[in-house]
């Protein structure tokens, strides 16, 4: 194994800037662990600057959320002539946009459920959809700003504007119906799915602070769930891979209405650059299948320069 000049992209200013100094921590440290030379670069609005004068063999991407999972940062890398880690710029674009990504995967037979954006101001007037349904930023990850509106909810009926929610931060939400049910994720590496682990959050939803806060989701590996779930989970999630032309790794999201069988299975979204963090799935997964970090962060690299 040659040994490499590897900038770890870590930071940023997103909602999700604090996951991505964990998820750069744990890749540097790992890297380093392997004898390659690490710089680590919290990004800033002089990164590319920064980039040109480490001048590395390869750039790590372990950022999370805009803009470094947007589509904004590959295409940086792009002009720069850097290799990257994880998917390019046209993949990263559509994934990270909830709906680019439905119409993208939907027409290929990819389950997921139907929705509309509105706009934030109409939901103080009248309900989008019948309750219970979702609400979600169109282009954000972790869960961030997502939120249940049920008949029991505190939000109001219609929304209140005063009750804290996303509705206090954009200007346009994605609203979908809620699919009871189970959640359950699928990793996939290179074109091969890891397995499926379904999680449990100790109360609420499988939010930001539960996916972040030891303790709160318990995952279980492999999931309970019938054989022909499992596979379900691991041959959509390795088509989305392809159908959005993912490289390295991504993370596919599910809901399973376990009263429904195969029928009641939906995938939520894509993430081409899922955590990294100690508590992150797709290591775990990776270490069912009897990977260890560091071979994890070195597959991840050879996959970007192969």
């Amino acid at each position: 194994m040659s040994k490499l000049h590897i900038a770890v992209l870590m930071g940023g200013w997103s909602a999700e800037r604090e996951v991505s100094l964990l998820s750069g921590a744990g890749v540097a440290d790992a890297l380093e662990s392997l004898d390659h030379r690490v710089t680590r670069v919290d990004m800033d609005r002089d990164v590319a600057t920064r980039l040109k004068e480490i001048a590395p063999d390869i750039v790590f991407n372990a950022l999370h959320g805009t803009p470094g999972e947007d589509g904004s940062v590959q295409g940086l890398l792009d002009l720069m002539g850097l290799k990257y880690t994880h998917s390019g710029l046209a993949t990263s674009v559509i994934a990270i946009d909830k709906v680019l990504t439905k119409q993208a995967l939907v027409p290929h037979g990819i389950p997921m459920p139907g929705g509309r954006i509105v706009k934030t101001e109409t939901l103080f007037e009248a309900d989008p959809l019948p309750r219970p349904y979702v609400l979600k930023p169109v282009n954000e990850g972790s869960s961030v700003g997502v939120a249940i509106v049920t008949d029991q909810g505190n939000y109001g009926n219609p929304i209140a504007a005063a009750s804290v929610g996303p509705w206090q931060e954009f200007d346009e939400l994605l609203a979908e119906p809620f699919i009871r049910g189970r959640e359950l994720t699928t990793a996939v590496l290179g074109n091969e799915a890891l397995g499926v682990t379904e999680l449990k959050p100790k109360s609420g939803f499988y939010d930001y602070e539960s996916k972040y806060t030891d303790g709160l989701t318990e995952h279980i590996y492999p999931a309970d769930v019938p054989d022909e779930i499992t596979e379900a989970c691991k041959a959509l999630a390795v088509e989305a891979h392809r159908l959005l032309g993912c490289k390295g790794c991504s993370r596919a999201d599910f809901r399973w209405d376990d009263e429904r069988g195969v029928d009641g299975l939906f995938l939520l979204e894509v993430n081409t650059q899922p955590g990294m963090t100690a508590l992150s799935l797709v290591p775990e997964q990776a270490r069912h299948n009897g990977m260890s970090y560091p071979e994890l962060v070195q597959r991840i690299v050879d996959e970007a320069l192969a």
